[in-house]
C-alpha cells in the first residue's frame, strides 16, 4: 500500500469505482480517480510541528504511549485528564486534514514509537470538498507510513464526528465513515471508534449540549462521550495482546 498507484487503485475499488485499470496501464490515470481537490500546503503549520519538536527536545516522552493525532478536535482534548490511569502524547493541531498530518507524521508519531495511535482527521477533509476515494487513500497513506517499521502498532480510527455547524454535509461525513469502517474490518491491528453513534439525539441530530458555542468543537461533556468510546477500544485491544 506504500506505492501511489496501489493506493489510489485500493481506494477507488472499496469505493466502488474500479475499473480494469492496472497501475502498469497509467499510473497517473489512477491517480486521477482519487485525487480530486488539492490539499493545503501543510508548510502552514511549521511553527507547530517546530514547537513539537522543541519540547521533545528538552523533554521525555513515555515508551509505549497512547499518542493521539490529528485535528483540532484531538488538540483541544485534555488527553492527560481524561486517560489518567494510561500513558498518553497529544500531537494534534488545530485545522489539519489528514493530508497534513501525513506530511508531518515522522515529527508528530514515528518519532515517539507509540504503543498505540488514536487518530482523528477527515472532518475538515470533508468540509473543504474532498470527495470518499480521496480521504481513504490518504488514510491507507498514513496507515502505511506508521505501520512501515511496526506493523503490529494498533491505529484506532476516531469517526468523524457529527456537529451542528457541518450537519449539512454529514451525509458525506457518514460515506467516509461507513468505508473506512469497512476497511478496517477484520484487520487485528486496525480498529474502529464510533464516537458518531452517541453524539446523536433522539430528535437524529447532533446533541447540542456536547458542543462549544461554535456549534463544532466539542465541551467537556463531549471530551466525555469521546474518552467513554475510545477507552472501550483501547482495553479490547489490550485484553487482545495489542499495543
Amino acid at each position: 500500500m506504500k506505492d501511489l498507484c496501489r493506493r489510489s487503485l485500493l481506494a477507488a475499488c472499496v469505493v466502488g469505482s474500479c475499473s480494469t485499470l492496472s497501475c502498469s496501464d497509467n499510473p497517473a490515470a489512477a491517480e486521477a480517480l482519487v485525487q480530486t481537490v488539492a490539499d493545503p500546503a501543510p508548510l502552514r503549520y511549521d511553527a507547530d510541528i517546530a514547537a513539537f519538536t522543541t519540547w521533545d527536545s528538552k523533554n521525555s516522552t513515555p515508551d509505549d504511549a497512547v499518542l493521539f493525532v490529528g485535528s483540532s478536535s484531538i488538540r483541544f482534548w485534555p488527553t492527560a485528564l481524561y486517560f489518567p490511569n494510561r500513558k498518553v502524547v497529544n500531537r494534534g493541531f488545530g485545522g489539519a486534514h489528514i493530508s497534513d498530518v501525513n506530511h508531518f507524521v515522522q515529527e508528530t508519531v514515528l518519532s515517539h514509537d507509540p504503543g498505540v495511535v488514536v487518530f482523528y482527521a477527515g472532518d475538515n477533509d470533508v468540509w473543504a470538498g474532498k470527495g470518499e476515494a480521496q480521504i481513504l487513500d490518504d488514510f491507507v497513506e498514513f496507515v502505511s507510513a506508521v505501520q512501515a517499521g511496526a506493523t503490529s502498532t494498533p491505529i484506532v480510527f476516531v469517526s468523524i464526528k457529527p456537529s451542528p455547524s457541518r450537519w449539512n454535509i454529514w451525509a458525506e461525513m457518514q460515506t467516509v465513515n461507513q468505508t473506512i469502517r469497512s476497511l478496517v474490518a477484520g484487520d487485528p491491528f486496525l480498529h474502529y471508534a464510533d464516537v458518531a453513534t452517541p453524539m446523536i439525539g433522539n430528535d437524529s441530530l447532533p446533541i447540542p449540549e456536547l458542543f462549544v458555542e461554535d456549534g463544532l468543537h466539542l465541551n467537556a461533556a463531549g471530551y466525555g462521550v469521546w474518552t467513554s468510546v475510545v477507552e472501550t477500544v483501547l482495553a479490547a485491544i489490550g485484553d487482545s495482546g495489542g499495543g
